[in-house]
């Protein structure tokens, strides 16, 4: 009872905030019918460069579970991440899918909870550090470069920021005291009711990731570049979007606003975050110095790639899973 009424107030909650976002999801679609202003080789970047973001995902699974094939890998994690854009509390959601899919698949429920804590504590990790590689790189006044090796390679720049970072948290306990610390306040603000009386730890994170590094021995630091390159690489899509409209904005402020929208994407209120992640890149964006035109209709191509197109990749990878299963009963995977 008491999780159906949870559910019904997630519901709740995100209409109301569909509500009141909804101008600013509507100047976003809105230019939809100016796509064509794209240069289309940039778009079949920003293809290439979505589906090598996934790709570092299914190989960070894989990672985690030794022995996991790739069908398997890549139909649960799209079919999971599908869930989690269509409903509210996406996360908890596409988890629950995530790990049911796998156990499914033949997958122990030990390897199956260390490919989603692989996915979901590496990836939070690296997602802390990209402010920082923000702060970092914005002593670089470059702008937004316009051919696609200089975006490569300042990709690569980036990624080796974020992989340095994010081994620092990995190898460091002080970093994740402090990040568990914080959580731990606040917590404590959250009310008895919503919080169903689980209590944050301020050293859960340095646990979990001690578990976890355990549990890889040295594959962890694999693990940490695997989790960078995700990010970095669907951070390159907003930049390839922003050069297929015209923007030359600094990297640096186009990564502040890609982290930004990263963390607002993990509000569980709506579904991947719709509606606070389209409202906030376009509003750094313009901050950062992009025409608002131009911020809006870079904010709806990169949304495309990394939010709506999923969706359908991930509705025809669990039906490609499930008849998989049926034909292959007896693959461990």
């Amino acid at each position: 009872m008491l999780l159906l009424a949870w559910r019904f107030l997630l519901l709740v909650a995100g209409a109301v905030a569909l509500f009141y976002l909804a101008p600013q999801l509507v100047a976003v679609f809105a230019t939809a019918p100016q796509l064509g202003r794209l240069d289309w080789p940039w778009l079949a970047v920003m293809l290439g460069l979505e589906t090598a973001s996934f790709a570092a995902v299914w190989a960070l699974a894989r990672l985690a579970v030794p022995g996991l094939s790739w069908p398997v890998s890549v139909t649960t994690q799209l079919a999971a991440n599908a869930a989690s854009r269509v409903v509210p509390g996406g996360v908890v959601v596409g988890g629950a899918v995530y790990f049911r899919l796998l156990r499914r698949s033949g997958v122990e429920p030990a390897g199956a909870a260390a490919a989603l804590t692989a996915n979901s504590l590496i990836s939070n990790m690296v997602i802390f550090a990209l402010p920082a590689a923000g702060v970092v790189s914005a002593a670089v006044t470059a702008a937004v470069p316009r051919g696609l090796l200089p975006v490569a390679l300042a990709g690569l720049l980036l990624f080796s920021l974020t992989l340095a970072i994010g081994m620092i948290l990995v190898r460091f306990d002080q970093p994740l005291a402090l990040a568990g610390r914080l959580a731990a306040r606040l917590g404590r603000l959250v009310p008895h009711r919503l919080s169903a009386g689980r209590v944050v730890r301020p050293d859960g994170l340095l646990r979990t990731r001690n578990e976890l590094v355990a549990a890889m021995g040295g594959r962890w630091w694999q693990a940490v570049g695997l989790a960078a390159a995700k990010w970095i690489l669907d951070y390159l899509v907003l930049v390839a979007a922003l050069r297929g409209v015209g923007a030359e904005p600094r990297l640096s402020l186009v990564l502040l606003a890609y982290g930004a929208a990263s963390v607002l994407g993990m509000i569980p209120i709506t579904p991947g975050g719709l509606g606070f992640v389209e409202a906030g890149l376009a509003a750094t964006l313009t901050v950062s110095g992009i025409a608002v035109g131009d911020a809006l209709l870079a904010t709806l191509a990169y949304r495309l790639f990394a939010f709506w197109l999923p969706i359908p990749a991930g509705a025809v990878a669990y039906v490609v899973h499930r008849g998989w299963l049926r034909a292959r009963p007896d693959e461990i995977g």
